[in-house]
């Protein structure tokens, strides 16, 4: 028992000071060139309309729609909330299975060391393993992704996240923790098997490039304005380059319950997996996006407890009317 609680202190520690984490997605850098981004954001908003250039900056930054709003201090009491509760008793999860998956192609623990080779053949190995690494967890975070929106038990989880109807950095942990489990769950087995495959081909798990502790292309990911992602900032890059780089603008649309943007933008780091499957949506200007699950009560997800239960709740409703046609349907085709 000592020792359960001193490793929960030392989370909770670790979350109290997410901000100097750079694992964390707000990391105080990843704030700060966010901060840097909507600031170009502001100044071409003033260049091109007069009403922009009333307020400033910081009012731009800090809207009174956004911070009156009792959606935006659920996010901030939800945060706390979940990760000091739920989300502690996920911690390995993403190793355990990763390790486990290892072990099943390749008979060893899984290790991390770099790789053994000399020259250009060493660095051919740590690049090509971080290219189909991330290139390959990304379609798995977007197969789950799609997975999560279209089983409708799976839905009524995910709809956590969705019920936001404003957001800011912090709303992006407005996770459930089935939610959670089930992502952590698929990627770390993706990854254990990418390290396996790596591991039988090359008899090394290489360390990959990182900034910080963090994996290269991670970090980029995180740098470039990743936190304007869950806000009310809209940027989007121009042409045929937000189908190729994720813009904040990408994930905007994937949260707007406008019917011409539902179920779309289901990427993370590469939006051309939604360009080939068929879900890419972006349009010029986010006149039509509006945040929130379409149909949704204002008091049905307003209490961090409520976020925890309902979906619960709904799951169990979901599987009792299946159970019931399932039935009617097997009496009709006895009959």
């Amino acid at each position: 028992m000592s020792d359960f609680l001193a490793s929960y202190l030392a989370y909770a520690r670790d979350v109290v000071l997410y901000f100097l984490d750079p694992g964390q997605r707000v990391f105080y850098l990843y704030i700060a060139t966010s901060v840097l981004a909507a600031y170009g954001v502001y100044l071409f908003q003033r260049r091109q309309s007069r009403s922009a250039g009333r307020g400033s900056f910081l009012a731009f930054l800090f809207p009174k729609s956004v911070w009156s709003h009792p959606s935006a201090w659920l996010d901030v009491r939800y945060f706390f909330f979940h990760k000091l509760l739920a989300h502690f008793l996920l911690l390995g999860l993403f190793a355990g299975s990763a390790a486990t998956v290892f072990r099943w192609i390749t008979g060893h623990a899984i290790t991390s060391l770099p790789a053994t080779a000399e020259g250009a053949a060493g660095w051919g190995i740590v690049i090509g393993y971080m290219l189909v690494s991330t290139i390959v967890l990304d379609l798995i975070g977007y197969t789950v992704h799609y997975l999560q929106h279209k089983v409708p038990i799976l839905w009524e989880f995910h709809k956590v996240h969705h019920s936001a109807e404003v957001m800011h950095p912090l709303s992006n942990y407005r996770e459930h923790p089935v939610d959670n489990f089930f992502y952590l769950l698929l990627i770390g087995a993706g990854y254990g098997a990418v390290a396996g495959g790596v591991y039988q081909y090359a008899a090394v798990v290489p360390s990959v490039p990182s900034i910080l502790g963090v994996p290269v292309l991670m970090f980029a990911f995180n740098i470039l304005a990743y936190n304007l992602r869950h806000s009310h900032v809209w940027l989007r890059w121009p042409g045929v380059w937000s189908k190729v780089f994720p813009s904040p603008a990408h994930h905007h649309v994937h949260h707007s319950c406008h019917p011409d943007h539902f179920d779309k933008n289901f990427a993370f780091m590469f939006p051309v997996w939604d360009v080939i499957f068929g879900t890419y949506e972006m349009p010029e200007d986010n006149r039509d996006v509006k945040f929130g699950v379409a149909g949704m009560k204002p008091m049905e997800m307003d209490t961090c407890w409520k976020l925890y239960s309902i979906p619960f709740v709904k799951a169990a409703r979901r599987l009792k009317r299946n159970g019931k046609a399932a039935g009617a349907s097997s009496r009709t085709d006895a009959g």
